[in-house]
Order: structure tokens, then C-alpha cells, then sequence
């Protein structure tokens, strides 16, 4: 494989050429909107923007925050045909930090958050939305490498309770806040967009579940595809108010299926699709996939950030990834959610440059300037590749920070 090294900056930028094409044996992985890991990426990425927002407006700059490890612990719920409740509250632990106050101005984290959680479940799970128990575990202690050495607090200790903006070392220059790395690949095969489209159609407001309401939207896919034969294990609930019997259930569960089909006919032609839905059903016992809200998280599931799609919607063990969980990180230096886009963008813009296969990995070292990676390495399939133009096209990506933080702050990352 042809391999060129340069540097940008204090960046080491390495271009591998003509590399294999990924193989056509594809495993991939989606989860709907429902899910318990969806809601909580969602959330605390929800989070991030409402706090954002808030100290924008009161100070002019996005103060500390992170909201990426909060979890979501499952209620429980009482199912019966054509009925059903919540027995037990759905617990969110709000874990984190973020800056409690700016100079003498207190910032209402609390009262912040409880806002955004409780409009975040009514506009997704409205069933759950009167049945929640929020546990807030925020602290504002600053990382390590706080050393006392006189009087004076040093200037670490002043993250989380800045005296002013003027405390925000990212105002004068943005370094990496940790060492880790983002990954990128483009483009994705008929097979991993065929599942995004088909979760998409029964976990979101598709014109699907507009017409079916017993549609639930806590979806997992998981599929297999080897370029001619397609093996799919669906899970779509159904809820309970909508579904008389077991009869319907089933009913409804053939629905799914002929709809399965009509989709991989339009989507992928040629190929033999097989599907296993609700794989875990015993109808004569009525164990069924029947819940109150239309998500597991009603009756003991707990959702995780980071454990859910990756930043471009999708789960793909064979294609490169990395486990961090982008949503609820601060936009502004954090480079577990900002590598990830931006490598993501890039791939894709390589791809289109080149018409090949693409991928990059961006590597932080803690410390180094957000926009110098320690090691961008850009992997192309494409044989004959002008490296003016590819490191022009890093350049741009890397460019791009201050403006891909405000529009984090304004819409989040958006995942189709």
C-alpha cells in the first residue's frame, strides 16, 4: 500500500493509497428512537445544547459542562391487552459536571436540566413522561493537575467556577481535552443504508406509524449480508392500548413482516432477504413483544451513552470504530465528540473527491490544539490520489472547529 507522510502544523498527516476495498460481508446494527441507549445519547446530547444555550446567552461562550455518562434506569410497567400502566418510575441519573456559577452569577443547572428531561419525554415517551425519578449526580470538580503550591488557586480549579469568561483558556486557544481519537469511513453499501431507511420507517414519524399506532418505537436491528443474501433479526414492539388480543398481535406482526419485504424489493433488488422478527415471542404463552410505551425502558432496561449508534446512525463492527460516546460532551474542545464528525465529514468528502472508498482516523494527544492532531491518518482505496488536494481537504476539515461548535450548540449532532 503506497504511503505518504507530511505534517500540518504539529499534526503528522499520513496517506495511505490503493488500499483494499472493504469486503462485501457486512454485519451492522441499528437502534431506533426508543431505545433505551438511543434516549439516553439523546438526552444527554439534549443536555448539552439546553446548558450551551443558556450560558451563551447569559455570558457570550459555552462554560464546562459534560453530560456524556448519564444512564437511564428502567421502570416497571403493567401490560395487559388493550390496556396497561407504569408500576414503577423510569430513574434518570443525570451524571456529570458543569459549571455552577459564572463570577457571582448563579447558573440554574438543576432547574435546567429537570426542564429538558421532562420536555425531552413528553415530546418522545409521553407515557413515561409523569413517571419519572431524576437523580442529579453534577459536581463541578476540576481534573487533575490541580497542585497547591501557594496561596494562590491555581488556574485548573477555576474550570468549573470561572471568575469570568476570561477564565476560559479555549477563548485565547482551544486544546484537546483528553487523548483519544475519531473515526470516519464513507460510503456506506446498499445493505447498511437499507437498514437506517428500515429502522427509520418504524421507530420514527413515518407515514408507518402514523397509520399504525400501535407501532412502538424501541427498534433494534441487527443484520448479515454477504452481497447476495440478506439475514435480518427485527424488533419492533407493539403497545399494548392499541392491541385487543393476541390475534392482533400477531395480525400486526405479519404487517411488519410484509413491509420488511416490500422494502429490501425496492431497496435491495436481486437479493434474498429472510427475517426474524420479535425472534423472542412465544404467542400461545403470550410472550410478546406487547409493552405500555413502546420501549423497553418501561419494565427494567437501562440505557448507556455511548453505547448506541455511532455518530453516522449506524453500529458496523467490520468497518473501523471506536467506543466513544459522543453525545453530552462539551462542543467546544472535547474531542470524543468533535474528532468524530469531523472525521466523519471528511471521509466523505474524500470519497467524493476520490469516488472510492475512504476512511480517517484523527488522534488527539491532551493538551495539543484541538485543530493539530497528534496523528490524522486518511486510508483510500483509490490508487491514483493527488496528496496536494487530500491535504488540502484535511486542512479545510480541521479548519472548521469554531464553526462546527456553534453548530453543535445550535442543532446538536443530527443523525439521519
Amino acid at each position: 500500500m503506497p504511503r505518504t507522510s507530511t505534517t500540518i502544523g504539529n499534526s503528522h498527516l499520513v496517506i495511505d493509497t490503493a488500499m483494499a476495498r472493504p469486503d462485501a460481508t457486512t454485519i451492522v446494527e441499528r437502534k431506533g428512537l426508543g431505545h433505551p441507549d438511543t434516549l439516553a445519547d439523546h438526552l444527554a446530547e439534549r443536555l448539552s445544547r439546553a446548558y450551551s444555550h443558556h450560558t451563551v446567552e447569559r455570558f457570550g461562550a459555552v462554560l464546562h459542562h459534560n453530560f456524556d455518562k448519564l444512564a437511564l434506569l428502567g421502570g416497571a410497567s403493567e401490560v395487559r391487552y388493550g390496556a396497561g400502566r407504569m408500576t414503577a418510575p423510569v430513574r434518570v441519573l443525570v451524571n456529570g459536571r458543569a459549571a455552577p456559577m459564572c463570577g457571582r452569577e448563579r447558573i440554574p443547572v438543576e432547574e435546567i436540566v429537570e426542564a429538558e428531561v421532562r420536555a425531552f419525554f413528553a415530546e418522545r415517551l409521553p407515557e413515561v413522561s409523569d413517571h419519572l425519578d431524576i437523580v442529579f449526580n453534577i459536581t463541578s470538580n476540576s481534573s487533575p493537575g490541580a497542585v497547591l503550591t501557594g496561596d494562590e488557586a491555581p488556574d485548573r480549579t477555576r474550570w468549573f467556577n470561572p471568575r469570568s469568561i476570561e477564565d476560559l483558556r479555549e477563548r485565547r486557544v482551544r486544546l484537546s481535552n483528553d487523548t483519544s481519537l475519531g473515526t470516519g469511513w464513507a460510503p456506506e453499501n446498499t445493505f447498511e443504508s437499507f437498514v437506517r431507511e428500515l429502522v427509520n420507517h418504524f421507530s420514527g414519524k413515518s407515514e408507518f406509524t402514523r397509520a399504525h399506532a400501535w407501532c412502538g418505537s424501541d427498534v433494534k436491528l441487527m443484520g448479515y449480508w454477504d452481497g447476495e443474501q440478506a439475514d435480518v433479526v427485527l424488533c419492533v414492539p407493539q403497545k399494548s392500548r392499541f392491541v385487543a388480543s393476541r390475534a392482533e398481535y400477531v395480525r400486526n406482526t405479519e404487517i411488519v413482516l410484509a413491509e420488511c419485504q416490500r422494502f429490501a424489493a425496492l431497496r435491495l433488488p436481486g437479493t434474498e432477504a429472510r427475517f426474524r422478527l420479535n425472534a423472542r415471542d412465544v404467542p400461545e404463552k403470550d410472550e410478546l413483544y406487547l409493552t405500555y410505551t413502546g420501549s423497553s425502558i418501561e419494565s427494567g432496561d437501562e440505557g448507556v451513552v455511548g453505547r448506541g449508534n455511532r455518530v453516522n446512525g449506524l453500529i458496523t463492527p467490520l468497518r473501523p470504530m471506536n467506543l466513544e460516546g459522543a453525545n453530552g460532551k462539551n462542543p467546544v474542545y472535547h474531542v470524543g465528540k468533535l474528532y468524530n464528525i469531523a472525521a466523519q465529514r471528511l471521509a466523505e468528502r474524500l470519497h467524493e473527491a476520490t469516488g472510492e472508498h475512504a476512511e480517517v482516523h484523527l488522534v488527539s494527544a491532551t493538551g495539543q490544539r484541538l485543530d493539530q492532531p497528534w496523528r490524522v491518518l486518511v486510508r483510500l482505496a483509490s490508487p491514483d490520489v493527488e496528496v496536494d488536494k487530500v491535504q488540502a481537504l484535511v486542512e479545510e476539515a480541521l479548519s472548521e472547529f469554531p464553526a462546527l461548535t456553534d453548530e453543535l450548540v445550535s442543532d446538536g449532532i443530527v443523525l439521519s
